[in-house]
C-alpha cells in the first residue's frame, strides 16, 4: 500500500463502520469533538461500560492459578463484570484452534459476557523498514484478526513497532495499513494503545493513525503508560489522552495504588473519565490494575468501585 488517502469507497466503508461503532456505544474516528487540552470544563461525567483487561490477573495466570479458559466466568462471577478483553501470550498457541475458541466463545457466553478485545504481544514488528520482515509480522498478526472475529471481540489491539516517529510513519503506516485491510474485510479494528517507544509520544501516535487514514484503526489511550520515573510524567497525561481520544475506539484504565478515600493514588481518574466522556465515547472502559500493594482481585475491586462512582458523577474541574 503506498496511497492511503481515503477514496470515496473507503469513505463510504468509513461511514458504515461509523454507523457499527455508534452501536458499541462508540464513536466514529473522525478526529473530532473532544477538547484537545486536557482541562475539561466542570460538569457531568458521561455513561460508559466496565470491561475487565485479562493482564490484571496476570499474576495469577502466570503462576497457573486460574486458566485463560475460565476468565469470562471470573470476570462475571467474582467481579460482576460483563466484558473481557484477553491478552494472547495467555492462549498463544490456540489462535487458530477452533475448538479451543468456541469453547472459549461458549463459556463467555453461557455467563453473559461480551468478548471485547485481544490484545497482541510478541507477533513482529509492524514498523520495520525491511518490508519481508514487515510484511512477516502483518502475516503473523493476521492469524489474530481471525481469532477475535470468532470470539465476536470488535478490535485487537497491536503493538504498533518501534521504528517511527512523528516526522517519519512510513513503513509504520504501509505495515499497519496492510493489517487494518485484513481487519476491515473481517469485522475487526486494529487499535492502538500506548504501549511504551514510539507509541507513547502522542505525536507520532497520532501522526501513524493520521498517515494510515482509516476509520477502522484507532487509539486504545492508556491512562498511565506514558514516559514516567515513579509516576512522575514527563508530558501531560491529560492532554495526551484528549488528544487521543478521537481516534479512541477503547480505553484502558490502568491503575497502580489508592488513597485512603478510594482515588486513584497517581493518576485523577475523574479528569480523564470527563475527558473520555467529552469526546462522545460511551464504550467499554477496560479495569487495567497493575498495582503492588494490593493483590490483584481487591485492585481490580478498587478500580471498579472507583470507576462506578465517576459514572454520571459532577466533575468540578481541575483545581
Amino acid at each position: 500500500m503506498s496511497d492511503f488517502s481515503l477514496n470515496r469507497r473507503a469513505f463510504v466503508r468509513g461511514s458504515l463502520a461509523g454507523a457499527a461503532a455508534l452501536g458499541l456505544g462508540l464513536r466514529p474516528s473522525l478526529g473530532l469533538a473532544a477538547d484537545p487540552t486536557g482541562k475539561p470544563k466542570a460538569g457531568k461525567i458521561g455513561d460508559f461500560k466496565i470491561s475487565l483487561a485479562e493482564w490484571s490477573l496476570h499474576k495469577a495466570l502466570f503462576a497457573k492459578q486460574i486458566d485463560n479458559l475460565d476468565f469470562p466466568r471470573i470476570a462475571k462471577e467474582t467481579y460482576g463484570i460483563s466484558g473481557v478483553e484477553f491478552v494472547n501470550q495467555f492462549f498463544k498457541d490456540k489462535a487458530r484452534d477452533d475448538s479451543y475458541l468456541r469453547d472459549l466463545k461458549k463459556r463467555a457466553d453461557d455467563h453473559g459476557v461480551t468478548c471485547v478485545l485481544i490484545m497482541i504481544d510478541g507477533e513482529g514488528d509492524l514498523s520495520l523498514e525491511d518490508k519481508a520482515k514487515r510484511d512477516e509480522a502483518v502475516e503473523n498478526h493476521k492469524k489474530w484478526v481471525d481469532a477475535a472475529a470468532a470470539l465476536g471481540c470488535h478490535a485487537i489491539r497491536v503493538n504498533t513497532g518501534g521504528n517511527y516517529s512523528a516526522s517519519n510513519v512510513d513503513a509504520a503506516a504501509e505495515g499497519c495499513g496492510a493489517l487494518v485491510e485484513y481487519g476491515t474485510k473481517n469485522k475487526i479494528h486494529i487499535i492502538c494503545e500506548n504501549h511504551g517507544g514510539p507509541s507513547s509520544d502522542p505525536d507520532a501516535l497520532l501522526a501513524l493513525i493520521k498517515k494510515v487514514g482509516s476509520p477502522d484503526f484507532g487509539t486504545l489511550p492508556d491512562f498511565g503508560n506514558f514516559p514516567n520515573k515513579d509516576h512522575v510524567y514527563s508530558i501531560d497525561v491529560y492532554e495526551a489522552i484528549a488528544r487521543m481520544m478521537p481516534y479512541a475506539k477503547g480505553v484502558s484504565a490502568k491503575s497502580y495504588d489508592f488513597d485512603d478515600s478510594g482515588k486513584e493514588a497517581h493518576l485523577d481518574f475523574a479528569r480523564i473519565m470527563k475527558i473520555v466522556s467529552d469526546s462522545g465515547y460511551h464504550g467499554w472502559v477496560g479495569i487495567e490494575y497493575e498495582g503492588s500493594k494490593m493483590p490483584e482481585p481487591e485492585g481490580i475491586k478498587a478500580t471498579k468501585t472507583l470507576l462506578e462512582s465517576l459514572r454520571g458523577a459532577e466533575y468540578k474541574g481541575a483545581d
